[in-house]
């Protein structure tokens, strides 16, 4: 092997086989693709706490996905040898709302799909997605569930409360009954005719209800 040889086998000459021009076209739109999807995150997000930086880390998804497909792509053996490496990689950061895990998969897709060239399907399929986040995360649910917490004296109150609840709301179910030396403890879920709060009112008004907690409930906390 001559000194020729040794240069014309090292990775400045598979320097020179890319494409500085496509390169950067396929990491600018990366980029507005995961600036894209970092908007749509921030305008849908529905949790407790919000995390900038999750929404920083997925913007920045999209652009490193980006960037090892198109080494992949560039050689065979080197994507046997990327498909190893990437297998060690280990990820023990919890996610909190079950919605991170589809932002997540977005921005690795839109990642992959820009690498290999298909640009029309990842600009029209991040936005169809986008429209659909925004159209059903943001979506008011009008059927909303509560959860009534009534402190009754006797016997008699609890059976007035029931009455007017099965009156002024659309469904009610007894969830839990406690009875001690103090009087009842009842729970009731019902789903209101409206979003107000006037049916407790109502219950204050009968005499033994010493008073009434009005919850909202969604099947995994409550707020």
């Amino acid at each position: 092997m001559t000194f020729d040889d040794i240069f014309k086998s090292s990775f400045l000459e598979k320097a020179a086989e890319f494409s500085v021009l496509d390169v950067a076209i396929a990491m600018l739109l990366s980029f507005a693709i995961g600036l894209f999807i970092f908007y749509v995150y921030k305008r849908t997000f529905a949790g407790v706490m919000y995390s900038a930086s999750f929404g920083v880390s997925i913007m920045a998804m999209t652009l490193i996905t980006t960037l090892i497909i198109l080494a992949v792509t560039s050689n065979i053996v080197l994507s046997l040898g990327m498909v190893g490496a990437l297998s060690i990689v280990r990820f023990r950061t919890a996610v909190k709302e079950p919605l991170d895990i589809a932002f997540l998969f977005w921005a690795i897709s839109a990642g992959i799909v820009v690498g290999a060239g298909l640009i029309p399907l990842a600009v029209i399929g991040s936005i169809f997605i986008g429209i659909i986040l925004f159209v059903f995360v943001n979506k008011k649910s009008s059927d909303t569930p509560y959860i009534v917490v009534l402190n009754l004296d006797n016997d008699k109150a609890e059976n007035d409360c029931m009455d007017i609840i099965k009156e002024k709301t659309k469904k009610s179910l007894i969830k839990a009954k406690t009875v001690s030396k103090n009087g009842i403890e009842l729970t009731v879920e019902v789903r209101l005719l409206d979003m107000s709060a006037k049916l407790l009112n109502e219950l204050l008004t009968i005499k033994g209800v010493n008073n009434a907690c009005l919850v909202s409930y969604n099947g995994e906390y409550t707020a």
